[in-house]
């Protein structure tokens, strides 16, 4: 019982602050993400202060009054820091942190934490350590308190830790060493992409907002294995598991990093090599939790994210997820997907018409044959069940008569 009183007290207890420029209610939804966020991180939110503006202030990123606000809500509430919703400059960190007298923390840093803490493969605790180096190599001059080792908490883990005291030449090197790896692994994944490629095997890449589903989906379909938890960012490295349609042709499937508003842009240049999966890939699946208020702006997130990382021409099918928690079901469009389904993965609603949907898809980019072979090449009949959908299989006297759908990329082989 002492041991939990002390984790109890362990625990940060932070203010999370937003500066609303337009739209009040847009900020307060922001904010109510960023307790999401603090909460995976293991941070519990006491208080959330809101501050109408023009822009941020430059040197403090809220105005003075708020200030002196914030400072009786971190004595009321025994509050050990604040988040701010926006990535913050140096000057405003360091500022705000005298002010506060307090530990500052921004959006950035946060989700980097969440990274750190997730990152199972090598590859993720490269990228996510490159990320955590390029952000704070422009704070080193004001980083004070609030990224101290000895502090502890909140933006001190993972990889990226011991680097805290580097200076920026080692820092600069560590980061070059870093793109090194990650182009070694750029190289191994080109590699893996132009091998699928010359076995004509197609990509369907699952994307969406975190936590909309896509891991769930993933081991629904494919039996996959991968971790689930209704947490933001519950899974960070990619995973690709084929699936054998009903007519026998395969398919794989790709998860990949979850998208978030205000995704900052360390991590989109860190993880370029993860999220370059949806760029080549034949389909994309974007997993929408039907049971979110704000699913339509969090829709709008993920198409900006996709066009950031310039993945156009791809037929989107969008699966609105998580019909298991709504009472009735609603009739939903996105106009910007070439089709529409409702589905549970959890409960598998909607993933057999899923799996009809994506063999007519395929099927579209398939050529029809009818073709008598001799005994011996029957090499090519096997080519055909791996990759093509076979319709007829006959044995007759004068050799094997097959018909069937084969992809394009095999055509000229079999």
């Amino acid at each position: 019982m002492a041991e939990a009183r002390e984790l109890e007290e362990l625990q940060e207890r932070v203010i999370l602050l937003g500066v609303s420029l337009q739209d009040d209610r847009e900020t307060r939804e922001s904010l109510e993400e960023l307790e999401e966020l603090a909460k995976t991180a293991g941070a519990v939110t006491v208080g959330m202060e809101i501050q109408n503006r023009e822009a941020p202030h430059p040197g403090t990123y809220i105005g003075k009054g708020k200030i002196q606000e914030v400072k009786e809500k971190i004595l009321e509430t025994d509050a050990t820091g604040v988040i701010c919703d926006d990535e913050l400059s140096p000057a405003q960190m360091r500022n705000l942190e005298q002010e506060l007298e307090c530990k500052v923390m921004d959006r950035t840093l946060l989700i980097l934490d969440i990274f750190a803490s997730r990152a199972a493969t090598s590859e993720g605790k490269i990228q996510v350590e490159l990320a955590q180096l390029q952000y704070r190599l422009s704070r080193l001059a004001g980083l004070g308190k609030s990224l101290s080792r000895l502090g502890g908490g909140i933006g001190t883990r993972g990889p990226g830790e011991k680097k805290l005291e580097m200076d920026r030449r080692l820092i600069k090197n560590r980061i070059a060493q870093l793109r090194r790896e990650l182009q070694e692994v750029k190289r191994h994944r080109e590699l893996i992409r132009e091998r699928r490629k010359k076995n004509a095997v197609p990509v369907a890449a699952i994307v969406g907002y975190t936590n909309a589903g896509k891991s769930t989906l993933l081991n629904r379909l494919t039996q996959a294995g991968v971790l689930e938890e209704d947490k933001l960012f519950a899974t960070l490295d990619p995973t690709t598991r084929g699936l054998k349609l009903e007519g026998g042709q395969e398919i794989l499937f790709t998860d990949t990093v979850g998208f978030i508003r205000k995704l900052p842009h360390h991590l989109v240049e860190a993880f370029q090599s993860t999220l370059e999966e949806a760029r080549y890939a034949d389909l994309i699946l974007h997993v929408v939790d039907v049971s979110n208020p704000q699913m339509e702006k969090q829709m709008a997130v993920v198409y900006d994210t996709l066009r950031r990382l310039e993945v156009t021409g791809k037929k989107v099918i969008t699966l609105f997820n998580k019909q298991d928690k709504l009472e009735a079901p609603v009739r939903i469009r996105d106009r910007q997907a070439d089709y529409t389904l409702n589905i549970s993965a959890r409960t598998g609603e909607g993933l057999e018409e899923l799996k009809d949907l994506l063999e007519e898809i395929l099927t579209e980019n398939q050529i029809l044959i009818e073709r008598l072979y001799d005994y011996g090449q029957a090499g090519k009949i096997q080519l055909i069940r791996k990759f093509g959908q076979l319709l007829e299989e006959e044995y007759r006297e004068e050799g094997i008569y097959v018909k069937a759908y084969v992809p394009r990329e095999i055509y000229g082989n079999v």
